[in-house]
């Protein structure tokens, strides 16, 4: 998410890894374009595992992002469906606006 996050804003804002979770708090990106401007939340990604503090704190910010959210583009691994896919999904879909 983070890497398709800097390339939509043509800067780099968000750490990238290709370690899982590396993004720990929620980040706005601004984008402007003309009189148009769209501010993007880059979350930490939402997961089972609530053994510790630090991943219950993950996923309190992910969700509390989608309280604020117009429109919410669900990013996954095109190349496999997780538990944790299915997880966000369930989540996200009581979202009231459009969901990508």
């Amino acid at each position: 998410k983070s890497t398709l996050l800097n390339h939509i804003l043509g800067q780099k804002l968000a750490i990238t890894s290709r370690k899982p979770q590396t993004t720990r708090h929620n980040m706005l990106g601004i984008k402007t374009e003309g009189d148009v401007q769209a501010i993007y939340v880059d979350t930490p990604g939402m997961h089972k595992a609530n053994d510790k503090a630090l991943n219950r704190y993950m996923n309190r910010n992910a969700s509390a992002a989608l309280k604020d959210v117009d429109v919410v583009i669900f990013v996954v691994d095109r190349t496999r469906w997780t538990d944790e896919d299915q997880l966000v999904l369930e989540r996200v879909q009581y979202v009231t606006g459009p969901l990508i």
